[in-house]
């Protein structure tokens, strides 16, 4: 607690800004106090402790100023504390915090399901059941989609992540560290190969008949009742599957009654230029799961699908007591009308354009840097013993701890710690990705 009242929002200058050392006294002495009350499986990547944030930048409790690329692991798409999702939820707080949707309603809850109906792909009857998080919507999807095959088998592909729930750990690929020790884990999961250009070398076609063909010999296409794809990985390494590799799974699915579900927590709601990363690809999931970019940094998660899909379940069957709640709903309304208002999707394309292009540059200089690969503000590049497609985590570990000390905040992905991935908000400036560049090309070079 202060003794003051903090700046608002608007006070936060869209600017670096290193002052202490980092992290600073005043966050190192937060941390001795966290320690001793949280945790060591909660983390903590960058122990920096944040008071406020504004757009693209983090302040933390010393007054340094971080330039964001990581939005919360892709939460504050449309900037920090947004002003209209700010207003927002500021005045339904002022109305109504809750009464539970499935005993008394509301209109929010409803305007995000008209949302969601609207602006995920595909021009059929489509019906929304909100929930609180990521993990949630992927345990609600599977749910469903068992429900209306009468199926139990779940098909996830490698490299995936979806959660930390009990199904969800079963559906990941990489164990360590998020699911060593906290089995015994949900069964009826197979997993599949991917499509990972890069490193396997397929066609599109090629990656889905390899795909396709070891579902069918594990576990059999009459036994699924589901396949669950992220369009564009996330944990994974933000891999981008090869041209026709998605449409023929989804030819798949559909010629064998097997629901497809597009996982798009991390990559939907405007972040890849689309509202949706599966319109990259011509994709039109029987579902589609959101989470993360939905609320401006409030909890909210939805499953969306289709009419028949959705009314699968028995009355009482969906729901929870806080998913959908009316505040979250609120800040929900705001971030869609603000990707419409602002023309986010057109933001997302610059962002591309100007983080992409500056990242090629650094491949040219540096041969640690393997591949530069990512659609819209989700954009990584793997790093890798030069010369080889050997996975180079120490050289991952070093740039993102070297940026920290500059007032760049980078996030870690990839199955073997070798990606280091960019999640900005559609309010950073081309100056402030060219700064921030700078300091990641200072890094590179310090090797």
């Amino acid at each position: 607690m202060t003794d003051t009242l903090a700046p608002t929002t608007s006070a936060v200058v869209q600017e670096r800004r290193v002052v202490t050392a980092i992290p600073g006294p005043k966050s190192q002495a937060l941390h001795e106090r966290r320690l001793k009350v949280v945790p060591v499986g909660v983390t903590a990547a960058l122990p920096v402790y944040i008071e406020r944030a504004h757009g693209a930048i983090l302040v933390d409790v010393d007054g340094n100023q971080f330039i964001d690329l990581g939005a919360g692991i892709g939460v504050t798409t449309i900037g920090h504390t947004d002003d209209a999702v700010v207003a927002g939820a500021t005045e339904q707080l002022e109305k109504l915090t809750h009464t539970l949707f499935t005993i008394t309603p509301y209109e929010g809850y409803v305007r995000v399901a008209e949302y969601l109906a609207a602006h995920t792909p595909g021009d059929f009857a489509k019906k929304t059941v909100l929930v609180n998080s990521g993990a949630e919507a992927v345990e609600n999807g599977v749910k469903i989609a068992r429900k209306y095959t009468g199926r139990n088998g779940v098909a996830v592909l490698e490299h995936a992540y979806h959660g930390r729930t009990n199904l969800t750990m079963a559906m990941n690929f990489k164990a360590s560290p998020y699911s060593l020790g906290f089995g015994p884990f949900a069964g009826d999961v197979y997993r599949a190969p991917n499509s990972y250009p890069y490193h396997d070398g397929l066609s599109g076609a090629d990656a889905a008949a390899r795909t396709i063909s070891y579902l069918e010999k594990t576990v059999g296409a009459a036994d699924l009742a589901c396949l669950v794809v992220e369009p564009i990985q996330g944990e994974g390494g933000f891999q981008v599957p090869a041209d026709g590799y998605l449409p023929a799974l989804q030819a798949w699915c559909t010629a064998n009654g097997i629901v497809f579900i597009a996982d798009e927590i991390q990559s939907g709601m405007a972040r890849t230029g689309k509202y949706f990363a599966s319109e990259h690809f011509g994709l039109v999931p029987d579902m589609v799961l959101s989470a993360k970019g939905i609320a401006g940094g409030l909890p909210l998660a939805g499953v969306t699908g289709r009419a028949e899909i959705m009314d699968s379940a028995q009355p009482g069957g969906l729901g929870g007591t806080f998913g959908g709640n009316p505040v979250s709903a609120a800040a929900a309304i705001a971030v869609f009308e603000q990707i419409e208002q602002k023309n986010l999707l057109a933001e997302a394309v610059r962002i591309e354009n100007a983080l992409k292009g500056a990242l090629l540059e650094l491949q040219k200089k540096y041969p640690v840097i393997g591949d530069v690969r990512g659609i819209g503000a989700m954009i990584a590049i793997e790093l890798v013993q030069p010369g080889t497609h050997e996975p180079n985590a120490a050289a991952v570990s070093a740039i993102s701890a070297f940026a920290a000390q500059k007032g760049v905040l980078l996030l870690t992905a990839g199955t073997y710690g070798n990606v280091l991935r960019f999640l900005p908000s559609l309010a950073i400036s081309n100056e402030l990705i060219a700064e921030a560049v700078g300091v990641i090309d200072e890094a590179f070079a310090s090797l």
